[in-house]
């Protein structure tokens, strides 16, 4: 099937297509052929949103570290609320492991309608970045968050309304990869009180060796082509893996037994113009065959992360249900 550039995007307003355009220009400007980023071009082109302490649309935010030796923090988004109660939504942002952070103008923007359309308390985390630090360290990150929120309880790092157990993790695109991992992790552990209760995974990122049928036919897709994504899990995987190993095919031939473990129940999304579909059905099918609660919710007509851009309508559907999703888990 043939792969040119009208068949790679659909229909979009003006304003999304300049967004995922300039997105993509810069990611390939700053990726270099010896596996490095020019970080310090990157940094002047992310722009940053920093937190709000008095509340701004009825969300407040501030930024809480976890560990100053690694950069490891996270963004606390917290909504102006009557109830005494509110789940706890983590979330790992986008960017194939190498990209932004819970800073992001577009991340913190998408956090802050989460907070205030579940409504629910949403830690944001900043987690290392390849290719300085490759895999598991992202996993290692996720999961230390997690252990830091149930070793400190009682010293109040959220506020009284955030209930950790009735955590939510979620994330997209390599951020929802990295929410698998660190609901597989959080099986083996005995936490005090947090509990994860559901999984929110927004297209995710996965692969393998594989070139499946939407790779092939949308391989000139804006932010995650195949020549993109080839070079983030090259320097994201351990030296010598392939896209085989189980942190990108995770329903392949590495793949973990997970017919024994507590998984939480995940909704999975996926657009009809992501490159990355086929991989994303494959692991809602693969959490179905081992038994584990799953929905699958599919946007026919749109590309890779069109949840982040808040003029399509189809954004604000995904957060309708994602609150679905919160509210049937509660």
């Amino acid at each position: 099937m043939s792969s040119n550039s009208s068949d790679s995007v659909p229909a979009l307003p003006w304003r999304t297509r300049l967004s995922i355009s300039a997105a993509s220009a810069v990611t390939d400007a700053v990726r270099r052929t010896n596996g490095t980023l020019n970080r310090r071009i990157f940094s002047l082109l992310d722009f940053s949103s920093p937190p709000t302490p008095n509340p701004i649309n009825g969300v407040k935010s501030s930024d809480i570290t976890v560990d100053p030796e690694r950069n490891l923090w996270f963004r606390l988004f917290t909504p102006t609320t009557n109830a005494t109660s509110l789940p706890v939504l983590i979330f790992f942002h986008g960017g194939g492991f190498a990209f932004l952070s819970p800073s992001s103008k577009a991340y913190d923007a998408v956090c802050r309608r989460f907070a205030r359309r579940l409504p629910a308390v949403v830690i944001s985390v900043n987690y290392r970045l390849s290719p300085e630090h490759r895999f598991p360290c992202p996993y290692d990150d996720g999961l230390d968050v997690l252990k830091f929120l149930d070793r400190d309880h009682d010293v109040q790092v959220l506020p009284e309304i955030g209930d950790v157990s009735k955590c939510f993790l979620a994330g997209d695109s390599a951020g929802a990869n990295l929410a698998h991992h660190v609901a597989v992790r959080a099986c083996r552990e005995r936490f005090r009180v947090v509990n994860v209760t559901g999984l929110i995974s927004i297209q995710p990122f996965f692969g393998g060796e594989e070139r499946t049928e939407s790779e092939i036919r949308l391989a000139r897709a804006p932010l995650v082509s195949m020549a993109r994504t080839d070079w983030l899990w090259k320097v994201f995987l351990p030296d010598g893996a392939n896209r085989d190993h189980e942190a990108a095919n995770v329903s392949g031939p590495n793949a973990i037994d997970m017919s024994a473990t507590e998984y939480p129940a995940t909704v999975v999304f996926v657009g009809g113009f992501d490159p990355l579909q086929d991989w994303q059905r494959r692991y809602y099918d693969w959490l179905k065959k081992s038994g584990k609660e799953a929905r699958l919710m599919e946007y026919p007509s749109m590309i890779h992360a069109f949840y982040l851009f808040p003029e399509l309508p189809e954004s604000s559907q995904l957060i309708g249900q994602v609150k679905d999703f919160v509210c049937s888990k509660l």
